[in-house]
Protein backbone atom coordinates (compact mmCIF):
# COMPACT_ATOMS: atom_id res chain seq x y z
CA UNK A 1 0.00 0.00 0.00
CA UNK A 2 3.24 2.35 0.87
CA UNK A 3 6.28 2.91 -1.21
CA UNK A 4 8.49 0.82 0.62
CA UNK A 5 11.96 -0.25 -0.23
CA UNK A 6 12.81 -2.32 2.56
CA UNK A 7 9.44 -4.35 2.38
CA UNK A 8 10.67 -5.24 -1.41
CA UNK A 9 13.59 -6.06 -0.60
CA UNK A 10 12.96 -8.10 2.25
CA UNK A 11 10.59 -10.33 -0.34
CA UNK A 12 13.11 -10.65 -2.32
CA UNK A 13 15.38 -11.73 0.10
CA UNK A 14 12.49 -14.18 1.50
CA UNK A 15 12.28 -15.60 -2.29
CA UNK A 16 15.82 -16.51 -2.28
CA UNK A 17 17.49 -13.29 -2.84
CA UNK A 18 19.44 -12.24 -5.78
CA UNK A 19 21.44 -9.60 -7.76
CA UNK A 20 19.39 -9.50 -10.49
CA UNK A 21 15.57 -9.96 -9.60
CA UNK A 22 13.25 -9.40 -12.21
CA UNK A 23 9.78 -9.13 -11.24
CA UNK A 24 6.97 -9.23 -13.38
CA UNK A 25 3.88 -7.31 -13.33
CA UNK A 26 0.46 -7.98 -14.83
CA UNK A 27 -0.55 -4.68 -14.99
CA UNK A 28 1.02 -1.16 -13.89
CA UNK A 29 1.58 -0.87 -10.37
CA UNK A 30 3.44 2.36 -9.52
CA UNK A 31 3.66 1.09 -5.70
CA UNK A 32 6.03 -1.81 -6.66
CA UNK A 33 7.93 0.33 -9.68
CA UNK A 34 8.51 2.85 -7.16
CA UNK A 35 9.67 0.59 -4.13
CA UNK A 36 11.76 -0.90 -6.94
CA UNK A 37 13.54 1.88 -8.14
CA UNK A 38 16.18 2.51 -5.21
CA UNK A 39 17.25 -1.43 -5.21
CA UNK A 40 20.45 -1.88 -7.48
CA UNK A 41 20.19 -4.26 -10.14
CA UNK A 42 16.21 -5.08 -9.81
CA UNK A 43 14.16 -4.57 -12.80
CA UNK A 44 10.08 -4.76 -12.95
CA UNK A 45 8.45 -5.63 -15.80
CA UNK A 46 5.04 -6.00 -17.50
CA UNK A 47 3.49 -9.59 -18.44
CA UNK A 48 2.81 -8.20 -21.72
CA UNK A 49 6.07 -6.11 -22.55
CA UNK A 50 8.30 -8.72 -21.20
CA UNK A 51 11.33 -10.12 -23.50
CA UNK A 52 14.14 -12.54 -23.81
CA UNK A 53 16.58 -10.40 -23.36
CA UNK A 54 14.88 -9.30 -19.67
CA UNK A 55 14.44 -12.92 -18.28
CA UNK A 56 17.87 -14.07 -19.24
CA UNK A 57 19.31 -11.58 -17.76
CA UNK A 58 17.84 -11.86 -13.92
CA UNK A 59 18.85 -13.70 -11.77
CA UNK A 60 15.69 -14.25 -10.41
CA UNK A 61 11.76 -14.81 -12.00
CA UNK A 62 9.48 -13.21 -9.79
CA UNK A 63 5.87 -13.42 -11.14
CA UNK A 64 2.53 -13.38 -9.17
CA UNK A 65 -0.15 -15.80 -10.37
CA UNK A 66 -1.98 -13.27 -12.08
CA UNK A 67 1.09 -12.07 -13.84
CA UNK A 68 2.19 -15.69 -15.03
CA UNK A 69 -1.71 -16.02 -16.73
CA UNK A 70 -1.04 -12.96 -18.36
CA UNK A 71 2.02 -14.54 -19.83
CA UNK A 72 -0.28 -17.52 -20.74
CA UNK A 73 -2.46 -15.07 -22.77
CA UNK A 74 0.20 -12.75 -24.69
CA UNK A 75 2.64 -16.25 -25.33
CA UNK A 76 -0.35 -19.30 -25.84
Amino acid sequence: AEYKTKAMVNMINALGGARKPLIVLPEVDSVVIKSCDNIPGAKTALANTINVYDILNADKFIASKAAIEKLEEVFA
